[in-house]
């Protein structure tokens, strides 16, 4: 075991020590097990990569501190690796062969629809052309539903609620605002902001007929320097609320722009609760940005808090603050797979990780899962929660130390948001779970 490893290792210790867990766990003896990230890291997106790169660094500290992954040549630790896509499919697959090559079974990605699409396409043709060789795609924030539906694949699980799921949730609380009247569509022109725009339009108007859709555009995604224009087409329009999957710099500007014309304008959003939007808006947002997840800081439970604050210890800059359970349940699940299938080879995990559950008890209790063995799509409590002043009722914790946080407004069970699948999985001969 290499010295850099054995201070790495060490380093983990500390931090979970810190965080309230047993002291001096067994050190991993074995060989890391490599997981490559291939995420935009740089660029206008380049946020929102950092912040899935904390979350699972934390995860894969939390696994090694307790003392890694039990195989039964002994316990191998976890070993993040970094590999920036800048955001593009073709740099992605490059760096997916580079990885592979250096024999990662692991595969993590999610910050475009997109690039998930292409990865998912490259992990099955090197799948068939090398069975020696195969890998796995783990997809934490992907949401195209088409990726668990006609292009899904034995080779790729997604630990994300996807778009329709979200919207699901986000429209049953928009259903109940019984002032709502107009809504403005405004989302990013790719695979993922395309389907938003179309599924949403849709449960709009079965949820409520009445409700008038009076703008629906799209927007080139992350080259918009100035959405001043679009925000004045959406004031235009007489609107009183935008839906939108924008995420990362595309929201944030979107929102900002909104305030400095002074919109009253409800947001109804999958990502507006952290990356700068409620520093961006302030008071103005107070009340009026809802965002959809899987777990927010402020369900209220003694679990959630520890593991919040366990998280914040381990990045105390605010600019760091932005938690992804499901990054967590991720690499949570990934190793009770391993384990169960005794082995890293990708075609033993897969079948060890289709159809299982976990409790989610390692970071609240609250965010657990299924991953459906038909489309391995997990299936996952969502939670609709509103934008409010820190210290509020219901607002203990605010979000990146901007004096502003969310407010649970309800809760769904994976059944309430639940939806069906078109996936025709198709397994290697004699090897479905």
């Amino acid at each position: 075991m290499s010295q850099g490893f054995v201070r790495a290792w060490l380093v983990a210790v500390t931090l979970w020590s810190a965080a309230g867990a047993p002291a001096q766990p067994a050190a991993p003896a074995g060989a890391p097990i490599p997981l490559a990230l291939v995420e935009a890291l740089s660029g206008p997106f380049g946020n929102a990569g950092e912040a899935v790169w904390r979350n699972l660094q934390w995860a894969v500290e939390r696994v090694n501190a307790r003392g890694g992954v039990a195989l039964p040549g002994g316990r191998r630790p976890l070993a993040l690796r970094r590999f920036d896509s800048k955001g593009q499919a073709e740099e992605a697959i490059a760096l997916l062969r580079g990885a592979l090559d250096q024999g990662v079974g692991f595969v993590l990605q999610g910050n475009s629809s997109a690039v998930a699409a292409a990865l998912i396409d490259a992990i099955d043709k090197h799948n068939r052309r090398e069975p020696a060789r195969r890998a796995l795609l783990l997809n934490y924030s992907a949401v195209d539903p088409v990726l668990t539906n006609e292009r899904c694949s034995p080779w790729h699980f997604r630990f994300d609620a996807h778009a329709d799921m979200r919207l699901a949730a986000l429209v049953d609380v928009l259903r109940d605002d019984p002032e709502l009247r107009r809504v403005y569509l405004l989302n990013q022109d790719y695979s993922f902001g395309q389907h938003v725009a179309r599924r949403a339009r849709e449960m709009i108007a079965a949820a409520r007929p009445d409700i008038e859709i009076v703008g629906d555009e799209l927007h080139p995604m992350g080259r918009v320097k100035d959405f001043l224009p679009y925000a004045t087409k959406v004031h235009a329009s007489g609107a009183q609320a935008v839906v939108t999957g924008n995420w990362g710099q595309d929201l944030t500007q979107l929102v900002r722009a909104a305030r400095d014309l002074g919109l009253p304008l409800h947001f109804y959003t999958f990502y507006g609760n952290a990356l700068g939007v409620p520093a961006a808006l302030g008071d103005a947002g107070v009340g009026r940005v809802l965002a959809v997840a899987e777990w927010h800081p402020n369900l209220g439970d003694a679990a959630s808090e520890a593991f919040y604050a366990a998280f914040r210890r381990r990045f105390p800059d605010p600019r760091d603050d932005y938690v992804h359970a499901r990054m967590q349940l991720l690499v949570e699940m990934l190793v009770t797979a391993i384990e169960r299938a005794g082995s890293v080879e990708a075609l033993d995990v897969a079948r060890a990780l289709s159809g299982r559950s976990h409790d989610g008890a390692a970071f609240g209790g609250w965010h657990g899962g299924t991953m459906r063995a038909d489309d391995h799509q997990l299936q996952q409590p969502l939670v609709v929660s509103v934008m409010d002043r820190a210290g509020r009722p219901g607002v203990r914790n605010d979000v990146e130390g901007s004096g502003y946080g969310f407010r649970t407004l309800r809760r769904f069970t994976a059944a309430q948001v639940a939806q069906p699948h078109a996936c025709r999985m198709a397994w290697p001969a004699a090897t479905s779970p």
